[in-house]
């Protein structure tokens, strides 16, 4: 007998909830596990492909493990601290900036910002707000980078959780393959592969696009000598993945910079202006089809929402859990609009339901039941006993026939066999 949907529903509609209120309470507890889990999703193609070339599973964990650590720590000792520098002098900067972008303004353009206007005593408000607000800012974004991946938990258990979920990553999927429920297992496997498809596609991709443009934009910027271009590079790099959003905050945060430190020299403002354009048509036009393609089915605005929910309800841990979330939900939701059209509130005509199992009472003669199972045990072993005359007759036609030629000796089995056959049916030849 099936369990009612409704009864399913209620069920795993509980579990959902039981998990993201865990997620709620022990956000931080489970940080470090999360962050694992996720360093070895990404990962686990590579080691697959280091086994097929003929690697055992144990030895392509640890080559990726000791290489993801080395990287980690370049990234940490070589590259974090100058980001966190320009970030800061940027951030300090940006105050004077506005007030010369302001008294530039008055004095070539006194009729565009008159005394007294709201543009500009919002101008002078900004830039006294960032003012006062920029070394706190500071300050915060490297305590949070400092609590978020400065701490012994991070540094020592997302290694170790990554490195033994990496090792066991097939066999777990296994094992949660045979707790699937047998009744929804085909759909579950396939809405779990579109969501690997869809998470997959995008994060891989959307890495080593952010990677490409963050390399090329800090070193093209630092090559013109643009300062703060290092952390300009950065962050038009990581906001990539919304379209054009990237390249228009870091391109207007250059352009400013570049005006700011190149006024008067109209060559590095251009080549800062076709960095940028360079890169946006580099990212559009090749990065973007060719390495993400069209694997993506999460779109920049649902991404974006599911970044700021998250987020906002969980924290840090909500933002890493966002976007496999994001494409979990989206494939949900495009096969429940699939189900949606073929159900009768959207046709508008109710399918008959299915035939339901009779139920049928006979009343026989007493001892039918023994006499059927002595029959059926009857024929049961008269074919296994005929199955086994077969096999072996099969296997003593087998070797009269793998006999050398010219052979004379007493006949075989077989050959009694056919001889009897011929004389039972002289009709037959050979």
């Amino acid at each position: 007998m099936q369990q009612p949907v409704r009864k399913q529903i209620w069920y795993w509609g509980i579990a959902a909830f039981l998990l993201l209120f865990s997620m709620w309470v022990l956000g931080n507890a489970i940080l470090p596990f999360l962050m694992g889990a996720g360093v070895a999703y990404l990962m686990d193609p590579l080691a697959d492909r280091l086994e097929r070339q003929g690697f055992s599973r144990i030895w392509a964990v640890v080559l990726l493990t000791v290489g993801a650590v080395l990287l980690f720590v370049a990234v940490m000792v070589l590259l974090l601290p100058e980001l966190m520098r320009q970030t800061g002098q940027l951030i300090n900067a940006a105050p004077q900036m506005i007030n010369q972008l302001h008294q530039f303004v008055t004095t070539h353009y006194p009729n565009l910002l008159p005394e007294g206007s709201t543009i500009g005593q919002s101008l002078s408000e900004m830039a006294s707000k960032l003012s006062e607000s920029s070394g706190k800012l500071l300050t915060t974004v490297l305590g949070s980078v400092l609590g978020v991946f400065g701490t012994i938990a991070l540094l020592v258990i997302v290694p170790v959780v990554a490195f033994y979920l990496l090792l066991d990553w097939d066999h777990m999927v296994e094992r949660i393959d045979e707790m699937l429920p047998r009744q929804h297992a085909d759909t579950i496997r396939r809405l779990a592969r579109e969501i690997d498809q869809a998470l997959a596609g995008f994060v891989r991709g959307q890495i080593v696009v952010i990677l490409i443009l963050g390399t090329f934009y800090s070193i093209s910027l630092g090559l013109i000598g643009l300062p703060f271009g290092f952390a300009i590079g950065a962050l038009a790099a990581s906001l990539s993945f919304i379209p054009y959003v990237g390249v228009l905050v870091g391109g207007a945060t250059a352009i400013g910079v570049a005006l700011f430190s190149f006024w008067g020299q109209p060559v590095w403002i251009g080549a800062v202006i076709a960095v940028f354009a360079i890169g946006q048509a580099v990212e559009g036009n090749y990065l973007q089809p060719k390495i993400v393609g069209g694997h993506v089915g999460l779109h920049p605005v649902w991404l974006m929402l599911a970044l700021s929910v998250f987020g906002t309800l969980f924290g840090f841990p909500g933002l890493l859990i966002a976007v496999p979330l994001a494409a979990a939900l989206g494939v949900l939701v495009r096969f429940a609009a699939a189900r949606y059209k073929e159900s009768a509130l959207y046709t508008g005509c109710e399918l008959p339901p299915e035939p339901a199992q009779p139920t049928l009472i006979e009343i026989v003669p007493s001892g039918t039941v023994a006499k059927e199972w002595r029959q059926a045990q009857y024929s049961h072993d008269s074919t296994v006993a005929q199955l086994r005359r077969d096999e072996h007759l099969a296997q003593l036609l087998s070797k009269d026939q793998q006999a050398p030629e010219g052979h004379q000796g007493p006949p075989s089995p077989a050959q009694l066999y056919r001889d009897a056959a011929k004389t039972s049916d002289p009709g037959k030849d050979g």
